[in-house]
């Protein structure tokens, strides 16, 4: 015999699935908030959200974006009720949901928002499951909606959709768009977030394809990529320069957290002082007030470098003086973050 939930939401669907296909939506609609009302507050989950899920992806599919979008965020509120989990089996309906309902109008956007609000909510990861942002960012980015991408991209966090979101940026500056910009609008957020694999993926990748589609920008005075690291510990790397100022800062950066380890290394405290000072010294995007405000977050991050107490002129002069404890005490200070990076091993992986 087949499973109760099949029986009981096949006899629903029996009732639901006709009307759309007759072309009685609004009547379909109502069908199923019936069925899967009564369901739930029998703690039927399992065949509400059956229900519910087959009855939204008709409706989709025949372009009752409205219906099928309020079936969905009712899906949602039964996955609360049911307590589900974040899974392939339920995160797929969600994919396929959110595939179906297009990109007009604001439907899309809703379910979204509802979705990545419930795995935040039931997920271990407090901005939204990793695969459904990069889910997401990954469609958006195919359908030439790049702004949209971007923050699924940056909240995915995984190392796929860090080279998505190379690729993205590069289509997205073209062939002669601002490269610096887009180097640091992928590494700075990954770094932010104490993700310096992506924001490692990212760049390696962003520097890889920049320099590939247009050689102009290699560094006439270092053409040849320089080496890092040390080639017996696993850590071998390689800095590409460029003409752009800010793409070299980007990778320097990375390289620099990486081998942060909070108060512990004098050494690279004093040589993410030096680049950030170096560059910033030269004006220029580093020297932005908003990318500067993002620094000294990294630096308090990795570095254990605290944040200057008051604004003052020299963003450089505030580096050094907070590295060594200088200025007066604050009334206030704000809770510090800290994070130090795992020591590289001799086989050092990306995810």
């Amino acid at each position: 015999m087949p499973p109760a939930r099949a029986t009981s939401s096949t006899r629903a669907l029996e009732a639901i699935l006709p009307l759309i296909a007759s072309g009685q939506p609004y009547e379909a609609h109502q069908k199923a908030r019936t069925f899967a009302s009564r369901y739930n507050k029998s703690a039927q989950h399992d065949t509400a959200i059956d229900v519910l899920f087959q009855s939204a992806r008709e409706l989709l599919k025949a372009g009752q974006q409205g219906s099928g979008t309020d079936l969905t965020s009712f899906l949602l509120d039964v996955y609360e009720s049911k307590g589900e989990t974040v899974n392939d089996e339920s995160r797929g309906r969600l994919t396929q949901l959110i595939a179906l309902t297009g990109p007009s109008g604001s439907w899309r956007k809703t379910v979204i928002d509802k979705s990545i609000g419930w795995s935040a909510k039931v997920g271990p990861h407090p901005g939204g499951d990793p695969d459904l942002h990069h889910y997401v960012g990954e469609l958006l980015y195919k359908e030439g909606s790049f702004d949209a991408a971007e923050p699924h991209f940056l909240a995915a966090g995984k190392r796929d959709s860090a080279r998505l979101l190379a690729e993205m940026f590069l289509e997205w500056a073209g062939p002669d768009g601002p490269a610096g910009a887009f180097a640091l609008r992928g590494t700075i957020p990954y770094l932010q977030n104490g993700n310096i694999l992506a924001s490692r993926t990212f760049v390696v990748h962003f520097v890889s394809q920049l320099t590939s589609r247009r050689p102009s920008l290699l560094s006439s005075h270092q053409p040849a990529p320089i080496p890092v690291g040390k080639p017996g510990e696993g850590e071998q790397d390689e800095i590409v320069f460029t003409t752009e100022p800010a793409v070299n800062f980007a990778q320097l950066a990375v390289r620099a957290c990486q081998r942060a380890q909070g108060e512990k290394n004098k050494t690279m405290r004093e040589a993410w002082v030096r680049l950030c000072g170096t560059y910033q010294s030269k004006g220029g995007l580093i020297a932005n007030r908003e990318v500067r405000k993002a620094l000294v977050e990294i630096a308090e991050l990795y570095f254990a470098i605290p944040p200057p107490r008051a604004q003052q002129a020299n963003p450089f002069g505030d580096m050094i003086s907070a590295m060594f404890g200088g200025g007066p005490p604050s009334a206030a200070a704000p809770t510090r973050r800290a994070l130090t990076p795992s020591a590289p091993t001799s086989t050092p992986g990306l995810d």
